[in-house]
């Protein structure tokens, strides 16, 4: 993996603002559906992802600048030289003389009568029970937090919340994950996929986090849960009054438009709106648009006329 800051083209000094400017454009361009003739768009695609996963985060980014972790998000484990794809036994499996400062490990495989140490054994005797299996009291899991965790931001439309559908988000690394979006659904709110993230070294796969974000619509006007739209209205059915059919995030909906209605009158339909976190759904509130025929009306324009004689 090489290292994030080469990856997005971005200076070590580049501020948040740059780098997801870098990723952005990246990610747009390098996209498998951008590039659906390039065999290494996809390679490429993941690799833009995964440094965005490390510099995109302020923890992960500072922890990368340390040395904690490296260019694919795996913990460097101080005082081990990690070989390739960071293995924290690396420098313990080139032999006598060959671990960490010199020093000589020799592993042995434990049996029945408790001699020796597995490998899972040393792991826990080297870096504590934190990292080891079992579930013995006091353990902590064996993942640490945030390890293996891939992200994507998935952009939503209003009909997909009010009708709580299922939406797929596509990760850095290719993958297209189905996403049932909750009944209730908040512009940032991020879901967590448990075990579909990325493999890692403690026999445990990360999550899948995806942020919801909610996309503008030509058609509706978002404010809180309660949605605006606009009503065309014609300028008969507006001076007689007249039912019009108003499509909503749900289905149409027949509505009375009553007689000399203005432009800016507001029609409300209860519970139209999206979904409220207490239950039950905001309001639809339709604006009437007063609408004159396209290309003219002689016959309109006659009794105007008339009428200023």
């Amino acid at each position: 993996m090489r290292n994030p800051y080469d990856v997005l083209g971005v200076q070590k000094s580049a501020s948040a603002k740059d780098i997801k400017s870098a990723y952005r454009r990246l990610a747009k361009k390098y996209h498998p559906d951008q590039q659906p003739d390039d065999p290494q768009a996809k390679e490429r695609f993941a690799e833009i992802g995964q440094a965005y996963e490390i510099l995109g985060d302020e923890e992960k980014r500072r922890a990368f600048d340390n040395g904690e972790i490296d260019a694919s998000g795996k913990p460097r484990f101080a005082g081990f030289e990690g070989g390739a794809h960071g293995d924290p036994f690396a420098g313990f499996r080139r032999g006598a003389g060959g671990g960490p400062r010199g020093a000589h490990f020799e592993f042995r495989s434990g049996g029945p009568d408790g001699a020796g140490l597995g490998g899972e054994d040393i792991f826990s005797e080297i870096f504590g029970h934190a990292f080891s299996g079992g579930g013995g009291a006091g353990r902590a899991k064996r993942r640490p937090e945030g390890l293996g965790d891939i992200r994507a931001t998935l952009d939503v439309g209003v009909e997909d919340i009010a009708t709580e559908s299922k939406v797929a988000a596509v990760f850095p690394d290719g993958r297209r994950l189905a996403v049932k979006l909750p009944r209730y659904v908040e512009d940032g709110q991020t879901i967590r996929l448990k075990g579909q993230g990325a493999e890692t070294p403690f026999g445990e796969r990360g999550d899948a986090l995806v942020t919801l974000r909610l996309k503008s619509d030509p058609r509706y006007r978002v404010e809180g849960r309660d949605l605006h739209a606009d009503i065309p209205v014609s300028l008969r059915d507006a001076v007689l009054g007249a039912k019009v059919t108003v499509a909503t995030p749900t289905g149409k909906v027949a509505v009375k438009v009553p007689a000399w209605s203005s432009s800016d009158r507001t029609l409300r339909l209860k519970g139209r709106g999206l979904p409220l976190k207490t239950g039950g759904n905001g309001d639809f509130y339709g604006h009437v648009r007063i609408m004159l025929p396209e290309g003219g009306d002689p016959a309109l324009e006659a009794l105007f006329r008339k009428a200023e004689a």
